[in-house]
C-alpha cells in the first residue's frame, strides 16, 4: 500500500499579511497593475516553495486568489453581471474588483459564508444574457508557473461544477440541469488543457456533496462526472469533499474519477463507518482527512494513526492512500513561530498551518521517532494543564415578560419616531486609532493617554450622529480590535494570539481567539466607553456586545466538550455585563449574533438540535434584564427562510438583518412568513466603498414596508462600519437618514 501526503489548500495571506498590504496598496492606487501582479506572484511563489520544502507529495496550485476563489471561478467562466460591462475587459483586474467591491454606478456581487465557516465568498450570478466561455484558464496558468518557477508539478484545484452551480444565484431552479450541462462543457475545456499540460491529478472540490442529498440529486452529480469523463477520458480527477460526511459514499466511490477525498474529523464518524461497509475499488485513490483543517489543536498522532490503520485493514494492498487535513488550511493561521507571548504550555497544544504540514509527515512514516514522541508529550502536557471543565446546567432560558408586554413599555420609555434610524455598532477604525492601540499594547502609551484618545473619538462621532439626525446612537467601538477578539481578551478561558490571522473576506483578516478552558466573567468589558458616550447626548445610546453563538463560531473552539456546553458557558459569562450596563443607565443593548445562521449544520437532520441550543444560549444572555430594556441583535446574510421560527424564538426586541447585497431578496421571505417583532433590514452595503444614493435606499425601505408593519420597522446599514472611511460613512449615513425621513412622510400620508 502506497501512502502519500497532500493538502487541499494553504493560506494565501503570507506570514505577515503581505498579501493584505499589497491588495490595499493597489486599491489606494499606490501601485499599478504590473506592480500588483508582480507582488502577488512573489507571495504565491514563496508559498509554493514553503510547501515544497515541507515534503508534501502533492502540492495544490490554483488555490491562491487575489480576492476570493469563487470570484475567480465566476470570472473564469464569464459569469460577469451586465452591470459591470463598463468596468473593463472580462478578465481585467478592474472588472474583477468591481464585482467584489462595487463601483459608483453598481452594487457589488452578493457575499455570504462558505458553507458553515467564517470565510466569505462572492456569490456567482448567472444572468439570462450569460455568454458561457472560458475567459482565462487560471488553474492552467498557475500550474505552468509552478512548474517553470519552482519545479513543482502541482495538483490543480477547481471548485467542482455541482458545487459552483449550487452556490450561485440568478437562475430559475427548473433550469439547474440546463446550466449544469453548460458548465460541464466549460469544465471539460479547462480540465482538458490541464491534462494536456501534464497535470496528473486535478482536485475537484465538491463540498455540496456533504449536504443531505437524495438519490435524484446523486443521479445529477453522477451524470456530471460521467459526462466530464466522456469528454476528457484521460483526466485524473480527485473528487474532494469536506466539512461533513457524504450521504452515500459507496455510490460516490464508483464514480468515474481517479480518487475520492473525505473528511474524517468533522464527519461525526459516518465516513469511516461507510468505508467499512463496502469494498473500495483498488484503483481508486483514497484521500483521508485525518488532521483538523479548521481548528488549531495539535493532532493526537496515536488516535489519527489508529483510525487510518483501522481503515487500511479493509483496503487492498494495491490501494494508494493520501493523508490530508480535513479541508483546506485556509481556515487556520499560517505559523506558530511568530507567537512570542502565548505560554509555552499553551503552545504545546497548538498547531497552525505550517505545523500541520509537519504532522502529516510524522503520520506518513508512522515511526515512533523522537519527533513523534516529543509531539505527543507536548500534547499530553497541554491537556493535563488546561483541559479542565466545569459542567454547566443548560436550562431553558426566557425573559420574564413576553414581547407583547414589553413593546408598549419600551415605546413609552423611548418615544422614538416612526422608522427609527440607527447603525449596527462600529465606526471607521482610522490609522491613528489603530496605531494608538498598537502603542498601548506595547506599553508605549499609558492608560490615561489611550482613554483620552478614545473619548475624543467618541465625542466626535456622537456629535456627527446627532448632526446626521440618527435616532439611536452608538459609541463607535474605537477601543475594540475585533468583535470577538475583544471579548476573548477580557473573558477567562480565552487566549489571544499575536499573529494568528485568518482571511475572512477580501483583504479583511481576523484573529480568532482560542478557547482553551472554562469561560468565565472577569470584569465589566464595555461599560466604561458606552456609559461615557451616553453621558454626552440626550439620545439613546446602545450598548454593544457579541453574542455567545458568534463568539463560539468565530473562535477556535474546544473539541473535548460539546459546543452547546461552551455556548452556554459564554452566555452565563455575558449576563453580568448586561446587568452592569443597566446599572449605568444603558438600557438599549445589542447582542450581536451574525454567525448564528452560519453555524447551521450541513445535514438537515441536525438543524433542529443546533437551533434549539443556539437560540437558548442567546436567550440566556438577556433573560434577567428589565422589560423596559430593549434588546437588539444583528444577523448577517439573507438565507433565513428556513430558520424564521428560530429567529422569532430568539425573542429579541429588535433584529437587524443584512439585505443590501442580496438586493432585497429576503423581503420575499417575509411575504410568506409573519415576523411580529422589531426588525431592520440593512439598506446599504458596508462591505463596498460605494455610497448608494438616498433614492436607492428609499426603494428598499418602501419595498420592505409592503410586507412589514411600519411600527416595528427600523432603518440601518447592513453591518458595522469599521472598514469604511470617515467620508464614505458620513455621506452614506446622511443619505440613509434622508431616505428614512422621506419614507416617514410617505407612511404618514398613506395613513390619512
Amino acid at each position: 500500500m502506497t501512502v502519500k501526503t497532500s493538502i487541499q489548500g494553504f493560506p494565501g495571506i503570507g506570514e505577515q499579511r503581505e498579501w493584505k498590504r499589497t491588495l490595499e496598496s493597489f486599491w489606494r492606487n499606490e501601485i499599478n497593475n504590473n506592480e500588483f501582479e508582480k507582488k502577488m506572484q512573489t507571495i504565491r511563489l514563496s508559498r509554493l516553495n514553503k510547501l515544497k520544502q515541507s515534503g508534501l507529495d502533492y502540492i495544490p496550485v490554483g488555490d491562491f486568489s487575489c480576492y476570493d476563489h469563487m470570484l475567480d471561478m465566476a470570472v473564469m467562466f464569464n459569469m460577469i453581471p451586465k452591470r459591470f460591462a463598463s468596468a473593463g475587459e472580462a478578465g481585467s483586474l478592474d472588472t474583477y474588483f468591481a464585482m467584489a467591491r462595487g463601483t459608483k454606478e453598481s452594487g457589488a456581487c452578493e457575499m455570504t459564508k462558505w458553507f458553515n465557516t467564517n470565510y466569505h465568498y462572492i456569490v456567482p450570478e448567472i444572468e439570462e444574457a450569460w455568454i458561457p466561455k472560458v475567459t482565462y484558464n487560471k488553474p492552467l496558468a498557475e500550474f505552468k508557473e509552478a512548474e517553470e518557477k519552482t519545479g513543482i508539478k502541482g495538483k490543480p484545484v477547481l471548485v467542482g461544477p455541482y458545487t459552483l452551480l449550487k452556490v450561485s444565484k440568478g437562475y430559475p431552479e427548473e433550469q439547474f440541469q440546463n446550466y449544469l450541462d453548460i458548465l460541464v462543457t466549460l469544465y471539460a475545456k479547462v480540465i482538458g488543457e490541464l491534462t494536456e499540460a501534464g497535470a496528473e491529478i486535478i482536485q475537484m472540490d465538491e463540498p455540496a456533496l456533504v449536504y443531505s442529498l437524495d438519490d435524484k440529486e446523486m443521479d445529477i452529480v453522477e451524470k456530471v462526472y460521467q459526462d466530464i469523463h466522456g469528454l476528457v477520458p484521460g483526466a485524473g480527477l480527485l473528487l474532494q469533499t469536506y466539512f461533513e460526511s457524504i450521504t452515500d459514499l459507496k455510490r460516490l466511490a464508483h464514480f468515474p474519477v481517479k480518487g475520492i477525498g473525505i473528511d474524517l474529523v468533522h464527519d461525526q464518524g459516518n465516513n469511516a463507518v461507510q468505508l467499512k461497509e463496502f469494498k473500495l475499488p483498488e484503483d481508486k485513490i483514497l484521500a483521508l482527512g485525518v488532521i483538523d483543517g479548521r481548528n488549531v489543536w495539535k493532532t493526537d498522532l496515536e488516535t489519527a494513526d489508529a483510525l487510518t490503520a483501522y481503515l487500511r485493514s479493509e483496503l487492498s494492498a494495491k490501494q494508494e492512500i493520501w493523508l490530508q487535513p480535513s479541508c483546506s488550511l485556509l481556515h487556520v493561521p499560517v505559523s506558530l513561530k511568530h507567537e512570542t507571548k502565548l505560554s509555552s504550555a499553551l503552545q504545546n497544544g497548538l498547531a497552525f498551518a505550517e505545523e500541520k504540514l509537519q504532522e502529516l509527515q510524522l503520520l506518513k512514516y508512522q515511526e515512533k521517532t523522537t519527533s513523534w514522541k516529543a509531539h505527543q508529550e507536548k500534547l499530553h502536557d497541554f491537556r493535563r494543564r488546561y483541559q479542565n471543565f466545569t459542567q454547566v446546567e443548560v436550562r431553558k432560558a426566557k425573559r420574564n415578560h413576553s414581547f407583547e408586554e414589553r413593546f408598549p413599555l419600551q415605546q413609552k420609555k423611548w418615544d422614538l419616531p416612526l422608522l427609527p434610524t440607527t447603525t449596527i455598532g462600529s465606526f471607521p477604525q482610522t490609522l491613528d486609532m489603530r496605531r494608538a492601540r498598537t502603542a498601548f499594547r506595547r506599553g508605549e502609551m499609558d492608560q490615561g493617554q489611550y482613554d483620552r484618545l478614545v473619548k475624543k473619538k467618541i465625542d466626535r462621532w456622537i456629535k456627527l450622529q446627532e448632526d446626521i439626525g440618527l435616532d439611536v446612537l452608538v459609541h463607535g467601538e474605537f477601543e475594540r480590535n475585533d468583535m470577538v477578539e475583544f471579548f476573548g481578551e477580557k473573558l477567562d478561558g480565552f487566549a489571544v494570539t499575536e499573529n494568528g490571522w485568518v482571511q475572512s473576506y477580501g483583504s479583511r483578516c481576523v484573529k480568532p481567539p482560542v478557547i482553551y478552558s472554562d469561560v468565565k466573567f472577569n470584569r465589566p468589558m464595555t461599560v466604561k466607553e458606552t456609559a461615557y458616550a451616553g453621558a454626552q447626548t440626550s439620545r439613546p445610546v446602545k450598548g454593544m456586545l457579541t453574542g455567545p453563538v458568534t463568539i463560539l463560531n468565530w473562535s477556535f473552539e474546544r473539541r473535548d466538550i460539546s459546543r452547546e456546553q461552551t455556548a452556554f458557558q459564554i452566555a452565563e459569562a455575558l449576563q453580568p455585563e448586561l446587568k452592569a450596563l443597566e446599572d449605568n443607565n444603558i438600557e438599549m443593548i445589542q447582542v450581536d449574533e451574525p454567525a448564528l445562521r452560519e453555524g447551521l449544520p450541513l445535514k438537515k437532520e441536525d438543524h433542529a438540535y443546533y437551533l434549539d441550543w443556539a437560540v437558548n444560549a442567546f436567550r440566556a444572555v438577556s433573560e434577567q434584564v428589565q422589560p423596559t430594556t430593549q434588546v437588539h441583535t444583528h444577523m448577517c446574510y439573507s438565507e433565513f427562510n428556513d430558520i424564521m421560527s428560530a429567529i422569532s424564538a430568539m425573542d429579541a426586541d429588535v433584529i437587524s438583518i443584512e439585505t443590501s447585497r442580496s438586493h432585497g431578496e429576503i423581503i420575499e421571505v417575509f411575504e410568506e412568513n409573519v415576523y411580529d417583532k422589531g426588525i431592520g433590514l440593512g439598506v446599504y452595503d458596508i462591505h463596498s466603498p460605494r455610497i448608494p444614493p438616498a433614492e436607492e435606499m428609499r426603494d428598499i425601505i418602501l419595498q420592505s414596508l409592503r410586507v412589514l408593519p411600519p411600527k416595528l420597522f427600523w432603518i440601518n446599514p447592513d453591518c458595522g462600519l469599521k472598514t469604511r472611511t470617515e467620508e464614505e460613512t458620513i455621506a452614506a449615513l446622511a443619505n440613509m437618514q434622508s431616505a428614512a425621513e422621506y419614507c416617514r412622510e410617505v407612511v404618514a400620508a398613506e395613513k390619512k
